[in-house]
């Protein structure tokens, strides 16, 4: 198959990197794609970073080999942290991750300077958000302060499909003080499952500020990219969407559609390596 209609493929640890899938489906419907949720090892922002690598070079890797995609898009911030650039050594295609594309969205909202970000422990503890926005704040010739906060529960609520309640705010409130007490104007959401808490996020810290998810800004990066080598499909055919899991492929299509929409009603299984 001619490299320009090859699927695009995408993994996550289970239904978070959904956000950045349906990003992508909205901003390109034109294109295929693959999206496999490992939902047999979730979650990965508690697991140590060398696991989270072995599984991410798994998950690369299949989507190369066995899926024949045009490029891969990490679409975990605990992935991308681990893995990224083992992945993009290894692999014979395109890598697009999605720490780079939030990290450059959060400076570039940001009135005061001051920016926080939340993320899995792994995320927050391999250091890839300071670094990441200490270069977009270099490159776009600002001053920013940043402080980041782990949010361990946040992942496990939305992989339950709870998003509202309770619980959940009574969680944020007391995961959320760090940067609500930094006086942030801005707020990056360093996982892509936080968007589906956002309504609550945003109630805890307040109208005045502004919710940064890295989704949007991935796909762009994910355009931009395929599209400065040549691999962006043209016309208007409607692409064809595959979702694969690695867990129970019945709860996975269930919580999913709820999730993503109609697009994740034909789910199928991904096996896990041997």
């Amino acid at each position: 198959m001619p490299a320009v209609d090859r699927p695009i493929g995408m993994f996550d640890s289970g239904f978070g990197g959904l956000t950045v899938a349906r990003a992508l489906i909205d901003l390109l419907p034109g294109e295929d794609l693959v999206y496999i949720g490992d939902t047999g090892r979730y979650p990965y922002g508690s697991k140590p970073l060398d696991e989270v690598r072995s599984h991410a070079l798994e998950l690369g890797h299949s989507l190369v080999d066995a899926l024949d995609v045009k490029a891969v898009v990490v679409a975990c911030n605990t992935a991308t942290a681990a893995a990224i650039d083992d992945l993009r050594e290894q692999l014979p295609v395109p890598v697009i991750d999605v720490v780079g594309p939030g990290a450059s969205a959060l400076v570039r909202v940001s009135r005061s300077g001051r920016v926080g970000v939340i993320g899995t422990v792994g995320t927050i503890s391999s250091g890839a958000y300071p670094l990441a926005v200490a270069e977009a704040a270099s490159n776009a010739g600002a001053s920013v302060e940043l402080t980041s906060a782990a949010c361990p529960g946040f992942v496990e609520f939305v992989e339950r499909g709870q998003t509202t309640g309770d619980e959940v705010m009574v969680l944020a409130e007391r995961l959320l003080a760090p940067v609500r007490s930094a006086g942030v104007d801005t707020l990056l959401l360093g996982c892509t499952h936080y968007p589906f808490l956002a309504r609550t996020i945003a109630d805890v810290m307040g109208p005045d500020v502004v919710l940064v998810s890295s989704a949007d800004e991935t796909a762009f990066a994910a355009r931009d990219r395929l599209g400065e080598l040549g691999l962006l499909r043209e016309g208007s055919a409607v692409g064809r969407h595959r979702f694969l899991s690695s867990g129970d492929v019945d709860v996975f299509r269930e919580l999913g559609s709820m999730l993503l929409g109609s697009e994740l009603d034909a789910t199928s299984r991904w096996p896990l390596p041997t």
